[in-house]
């Protein structure tokens, strides 16, 4: 599973998590960084990327158009990189349940 992760987090989370989710990058890689979120959308649905957001917009673009792309939002309040993270290791488990169900098209983290 390649994750995309929004301008919300962290761009070190690619390395960080390189060996968890191999082909993962970060929208400001991409040219993506002050795209609007339907661009953002767009282009991970055409690559095959899940999209990593804080904030609840792909959670609500997935409800209204479905997948792909998946969604994988994390609602955390105030935390750091490391903690998103663990979040995210802590749960590769589930982000690989969301990658192959069809039913499923958002996964909260808390």
């Amino acid at each position: 599973m390649k994750l995309l992760f929004d301008q919300n987090l962290s761009p070190r989370l690619v390395d960080r998590l390189a060996d968890a989710f191999p082909q993962s990058t970060h929208v400001a890689n991409l040219g993506l960084g002050s795209s609007p979120d339907m661009d953002v959308w767009e282009h991970a649905a055409g690559e095959g990327y899940v999209i990593v957001a804080r904030d609840a917009d792909f959670a609500e673009l997935s409800l209204l158009r479905g997948a792909p792309p998946k969604v994988i939002w994390i609602r955390r309040g105030d935390c750091t990189t490391g903690d998103i993270e663990r979040v995210l290791r802590d749960n590769a488990g589930m982000a690989e349940q969301l990658g192959g169900d069809p039913g499923i098209t958002v996964l909260v983290l808390h």
